[in-house]
């Protein structure tokens, strides 16, 4: 299991705006945990009897063809270092479930929908619960895009597109092709992604199922921005209180060991 990077896998991050783990980067144990969660939390079961902020696919409400979505000290820890961050809180954790037959989610920047943060920065670990390939629909990068400009806000060709790739078509620089590359992993494997690296995913033409858990992870002392809103997450914004209420976005690492009291006591009660 991956405890820290080295200087290689740093220099990786920064030229490729991504970094994979193949493989262990959690347990058996926690994979089959989270596995036994899926079939529940898609059903509308959830643990803290709150429905979460997005779901993307409902039974009975959506059609079959649609990706499944519904929005640890150590991965607060190494998506930091990744980052050059003092500190990481979580802004939301995505469950993605992609059976047989799924459609793409479009190729787009996380880093186009951060204006209601101040610093508009993000990071996110990217955690499959099954063995992937293209042919599944894993998560596809592009190489390097983390260097291109932002691109513009653009949630109609995000849930299945008619193209997937038209985005990244239309955003690379002129004279540039872009490097497409599809994250292959055994189920355990992860991958951290910079908030202006291009991703999105294919169709599953396979006939296994893709499950994923995706933590979206923020520099410790982000504040809201006191006028640009998002339509879901500006709502846990304040009155004249920029600041991001650890009860909803905690702090899970700081360089000087702080981290938000209520997850150790989660941990201690799941122990």
């Amino acid at each position: 299991m991956i405890d820290g990077w080295t200087d290689d896998h740093l220099a990786a991050f920064d030229r490729d705006g991504f970094l994979i783990v193949e493989e262990g980067f959690i347990d058996d144990a926690a994979v089959e945990l989270m596995r036994e969660r899926f079939d529940r939390l898609f059903a509308g079961d959830y643990a803290t009897g709150i429905r979460p902020d997005e779901v993307n696919w409902v039974a009975g409400r959506d059609p079959e063809d649609r990706a499944r979505q519904v929005l640890a000290e150590r991965t607060g820890r190494l998506a930091a270092e990744l980052m050059r961050w003092d500190g990481v809180r979580i802004l939301q954790d995505n469950c993605i479930w992609k059976p047989p037959k799924t459609k793409s989610l479009g190729m787009h920047q996380d880093g186009a929908y951060l204006d209601y943060l101040v610093p508009p920065e993000m990071i996110t670990c990217w955690i499959a619960l099954d063995d992937t390939s293209a042919e599944a629909g894993t998560i596809t990068y592009a190489r390097g895009s983390h260097h291109w400009p932002r691109s513009e806000e653009n949630r109609s060709e995000f849930h299945a597109p008619a193209d997937w790739l038209a985005p990244i078509e239309r955003a690379a620089p002129a004279g540039e092709a872009a490097e497409l590359v599809p994250i292959g992993v055994k189920a355990g494997g992860a991958s951290f992604h910079h908030h202006l690296t291009f991703h999105g995913s294919g169709p599953n033409t396979a006939s296994i199922h893709r499950r994923a858990v995706i933590s979206h992870l923020l520099p410790a002392g982000v504040e809201f921005h006191p006028e640009h809103a998002d339509p879901v997450y500006s709502r846990y914004r304040r009155r004249d209180d920029m600041s991001l209420d650890e009860s909803y976005f905690p702090i899970v690492w700081t360089k000087d060991g702080r981290r938000s009291a209520w997850l150790d006591a989660e941990v201690s009660r799941a122990a």
